[in-house]
């Protein structure tokens, strides 16, 4: 089995997840860089989950991914669950996962995978012989017979492990609130006319969740609804609360257009709290991680006066994650105008040194994006690993990069 140490001590080379068959090595040609692809295939597209939910359990022997099947589905809906078991070197396929949106959350210390499934949520366990087990469901009342385009964007647990989170988007209403976990009744905690998703329960508050004010298209017009100030906090019983409640004046003049929509015009940003996005908590609840579009990596108190920290100043950040520590930061760098300029690249703060986990990360065609194929790297298995989606072999694929070797090449 996978070393279960916390930290990034122990002899790596040796663990399970390395020496199992179902993983082929691949060495970025710049760096030197080291990754573990998983080859082993149940579906042409495979993918990590959304950098905000690991999925590898905390004893290494379950492994939860994405799986698409072209043309089926896109990153809405219509793509599929499975996992590979690094103990006994195999993979599960489990169609009856189809989930919404990048809602699926794994319980690190069971292996059970949650989804969001239309107005439901379920369950299921790693193993074949597991069934899918109900959860619970939207309220059919708010629904209004009407079809939910999103029940969670991704699932989180409260921290007192009792619920989940959801930001529903049904129609031209919005709602934030929580989903127990016991079947009971579905609290609204605020309902909005405007789109607020992404949410996250705080990792220590089971009462605060942070939320993301976002672009949103009319579904009937089509027309583009902009966000105007991106992080915002909830708290039970409150109404939401931005986390900059001034205004941000940009410094220079600067056009933006949002990738994910077609027939956009570019247009002029006034204020910087446009340009925040792709946002997660500290692993002690402490601080708001975000990335600045065009400045970098910041991080902010979570209580308290907003004050910024510009972590690892770039120009084309895309996403990031920090580990526990928040002394060690990965991102994706994704220039849609700049192809050439994609990779996938580490920051050891306590040295000040950087380096390229991957130099080159080859842009998928245009079907394959559909299905919101982007590395979003994240820390894992106990911040011993770094996984994210790479295409350097020409699919989409699942890889892990070793902690330690990133440590060492970056001291």
């Amino acid at each position: 089995m996978l070393t279960t140490n916390p930290k990034h001590t122990g002899n790596l080379a040796n663990t399970d997840l390395l020496r199992s068959p179902l993983f082929t090595s691949w060495k970025d040609p710049v760096s030197g860089v080291e990754s573990f692809l998983l080859s082993r295939r149940v579906a042409p597209l495979q993918q990590s989950f959304y950098f905000v939910n690991p999925s590898l359990t905390d004893d290494g022997r379950y492994y939860w991914f994405y799986c698409s099947f072209p043309p089926g589905g896109n990153a809405n809906y219509g793509r599929s669950l499975a996992v590979a078991d690094l103990w006994e070197n195999r993979i599960h396929h489990y169609p009856e996962t189809l989930f919404l949106d990048a809602s699926p959350l794994v319980d690190l210390s069971t292996g059970e995978v949650y989804w969001c499934t239309g107005s439901e949520v379920w369950k299921r366990g790693p193993k074949p012989e597991d069934q899918p087990v109900f959860i619970n469901r939207f309220p059919v009342e708010l629904a209004n017979n009407r079809r939910l385009w999103r029940l969670s964007t991704h699932l989180t647990f409260s921290a007192d492990r009792t619920a989940l989170n959801f930001d529903a988007e049904v129609g031209l209403e919005w709602f934030v609130g929580h989903i127990p976990l016991d079947g009971g009744e579905v609290v609204v905690w605020q309902k909005f006319d405007r789109c607020y998703n992404h949410g996250q329960f705080s990792p220590t508050d089971p009462d605060l969740q942070l939320i993301a004010q976002d672009n949103f298209v009319h579904p009937l017009t089509g027309e583009i609804n902009s966000l105007a100030n991106r992080l915002w906090l909830i708290r039970r019983n409150e109404k939401a609360r931005p986390v900059y409640s001034r205004e941000i004046p940009m410094k220079s003049e600067v056009f933006v257009q949002n990738g994910h929509y077609e027939n956009e015009r570019p247009s002029r940003v006034h204020d910087e709290r446009i340009m925040h996005g792709h946002e997660w908590w500290s692993a002690d609840g402490q601080y708001i991680w975000y990335v600045h579009y065009g400045v970098g990596v910041e991080r902010i108190p979570a209580y308290g006066a907003p004050v910024a920290d510009l972590i690892w100043p770039l120009n084309h950040v895309s996403h990031g994650h920090a580990d526990e520590s928040g002394k060690l930061v990965v991102v994706d760098c994704l220039p849609p105008d700049r192809p050439e300029e994609g990779r996938v690249a580490f920051y050891n703060r306590e040295t000040g040194r950087k380096i390229n986990i991957v130099s080159l990360i080859p842009y998928p065609d245009d079907r394959q994006q559909s299905y919101h194929v982007h590395a979003h790297p994240q820390f894992c298995g106990g911040d011993r690993y770094i996984c994210y989606t790479t295409t350097v072999l020409g699919g989409i694929d699942v890889a892990f990069t070793l902690v330690d070797e990133l440590v060492d090449k970056t001291s």
